[in-house]
């Protein structure tokens, strides 16, 4: 943690990720094709399940349910949010 001095709070700094891609893009794109199949708007669906880990944001359908549950989280949201601001 990092003494904010301004405000005499503490910063949570949070570590670097990896940001080699470990499958992770394959695997939403299986998903996404599965809650399409479905009828749901995948996109929520995922943000969903991002923000809240609650797996029942995601279909059973073509397994992808214990599919999403291997992407790390973390991972994602840091390459999701670098991408976004186009920076390293």
């Amino acid at each position: 943690m990092v003494l904010d001095k301004d405000k005499g709070q503490t910063t949570q700094v949070f570590s670097k990720v990896d940001k080699d891609d470990d499958g992770t893009k394959a695997i939403l794109l299986e998903v996404y094709k599965a809650l399409i199949e479905k009828g749901y708007d995948p996109v929520n669906q995922i943000v969903g399940y991002m923000l809240s880990e609650d797996p029942t944001y995601i279909t059973n359908h073509n397994s992808a349910r214990a599919l999403i549950r291997k992407i790390d989280r973390d991972k994602l949201l840091n390459k999701l949010v670098r991408d976004y601001l186009g920076v390293e």
